[in-house]
């Protein structure tokens, strides 16, 4: 549908039918990216400014901005279009600004530009805004990154001496600074949308240009509104012994979970193993000894990594997560592991606080990252004293109704807080209630999610059709509502998702 000078990150991760042209970058000035429609190469286009070998043009601003109200947390052109060598390109005559990018003061600090040709210029690289996003690099700017940064070698001071703290103090301690701690206005908790907003923002976008409903690959398969992951982390003795506690209850529901276990902690029967494998669990490593040091460098990780892969392999398990979501990442991909779940969508309670503002799936380099998208049973009941699951509720509804995934953590260690079971059975009954919803193991959707990224839609003389590793199973959505395409998700728009 589109022909692109440049990679485009955005159309890439929703599968959005594009080509690439390298030729258009002979007349393109150096830090510009356009597009077009393959039917109109005469039309309007979408130009962005985009960094080349990470150098950004003159004129660049890094910060927290807002673009039509959503959070933008990227660097941003400050300049005209002019500036950056649009003008004659494009053909078209006399930029004006049409959308303000603001500070947080309010002040507009760049402009999305038009012209007389319909054409579009984004002051920001959209793959930039979403990697951003992803890998938390905006918790490194100003006050933020001071904070982060001081947090983190808390963080590392208190693995490096909890060893020798009671559990009661340690749990104290978290609890205290959970009393204290305020809410930042970014990522919101439990429900953080901005990401998602622009991806919304940018799809209507590329439809103007387009001058038609834009078609991409809906994020789930087989006409799945919705995805649902069950994991647990194993942290102890106590906890591997509590098993049943959470598990019971899944399997009268007919329920398959993840349970990620520490194996240099405590002992793990084959027996316990092959039970779960025999209900159709799903077996991952939760660190090597639970003591937050796996990542803690990529020396530690060189050499505690052998270990690791000799028990993923042991245990034929494809998925990691940190504990206490400890995460790099430069280093994550380094674990040789199919997936990681150690992100997520926003999380201020954790130890290392933040979050990847997304509920749904993507890559860090060739890994996919599964990020967690409910608050841990941990931090509801245990951390901030809740004693029923309305978070988990409300939450679910939220996640739902944008076609996210609810992907979440419910440690045996911690079914003896109050409250904890009755709403862990409760959030099981409401999951079971949305036939909608696909409910999959972390690594049935890791290998979706790399089937879908291999795939993209075709025109086809019937229509439009998904071609690649998941034809058959994906499903072709749309930017807008469009009549007469009972067979394709055109009903309606899946928000947040577009």
């Amino acid at each position: 549908m589109f022909t692109s000078s440049a990679p485009f990150a955005f159309a890439d991760y929703l599968r959005i039918p594009i080509t690439v042209d390298r030729t258009m970058r002979r007349v393109l000035p150096r830090h510009v990216g356009a597009l077009h429609a393959t039917s109109s190469p005469l039309g309007p286009r979408l130009l962005w400014a985009r960094s080349e070998d990470g150098r950004h043009v003159p004129g660049t601003r890094t910060g927290h901005h807002t673009l039509a109200g959503i959070d933008l947390v990227c660097p941003v052109f400050t300049g005209t279009p002019e500036e950056i060598g649009c003008r004659r390109w494009t053909g078209g005559e006399g930029w004006r600004p049409l959308t303000p990018v603001q500070n947080l003061h309010g002040n507009a600090v760049a402009q999305v530009w038009t012209n007389d040709q319909g054409s579009l210029f984004l002051p920001f690289d959209p793959g930039e805004a979403m990697s951003w996003l992803w890998s938390e690099r905006y918790t490194t700017l100003g006050r933020a990154g001071l904070h982060s940064r001081l947090r983190h070698t808390a963080v590392r001071l208190y693995y490096a001496i909890r060893p020798l703290l009671p559990r009661k103090l340690q749990l104290r301690l978290r609890r205290g600074h959970a009393a204290r701690q305020t809410y930042p206005d970014f990522p919101g908790w439990p429900e953080e949308h901005a990401l998602h907003d622009l991806y919304d923002w940018l799809l209507q976008r590329l439809e103007d240009i387009a001058g038609e409903p834009v078609p991409y690959v809906h994020p789930w398969p087989n006409g799945h509104t919705s995805a649902f992951v069950l994991t647990h982390d194993v942290e102890t003795a106590a906890g591997r012994d509590a098993i049943e506690a959470l598990r019971g209850p899944e399997r009268v529901r007919g329920l398959r979970s993840s349970w990620n276990l520490v194996p240099e902690r405590y002992e793990v029967a084959e027996e316990l193993l092959d039970g779960l494998r025999s209900e159709g669990c799903e077996i991952g490593v939760h660190g090597l000894r639970h003591d937050g040091r796996d990542l803690a460098s990529k020396r530690m990780l060189r050499k505690r990594l052998p270990a690791i892969r000799a028990w993923a392999d042991r245990w034929g398990a494809v998925g990691f997560r940190s504990p206490a979501t400890q995460r790099s990442w430069d280093l994550m991909p380094l674990l040789g592991f199919d997936y990681d779940s150690s992100y997520t969508d926003s999380a201020p309670h954790e130890p290392r606080p933040g979050g990847c503002c997304t509920y749904l799936p993507f890559f860090i380099d060739n890994l996919v990252e599964l990020p967690l998208t409910l608050p841990q049973d941990h931090t509801l009941f245990d951390i901030l004293g809740m004693t029923d699951g309305s978070v988990w509720r409300s939450k679910v509804e939220a996640l739902r109704a944008r076609g996210g995934m609810v992907l979440m953590i419910a440690h045996p260690d911690y079914v003896d807080c109050p409250g904890m079971l009755p709403a862990w059975e409760a959030l099981l009954d409401q999951l079971c209630a949305d036939s909608g919803a696909w409910h999959a193991l972390p690594r049935e959707v890791a290998a979706w999610w790399r089937r879908r990224a291999e795939s993209t839609p075709v025109r086809t003389v019937g229509g439009w059709a998904v071609r690649g590793p998941a034809a058959g199973e994906a499903v072709v959505a749309w930017s807008s509502p469009v009549v007469d395409r009972p067979t394709e998700h055109s009903h309606r728009r899946v928000s947040g998702w577009a």
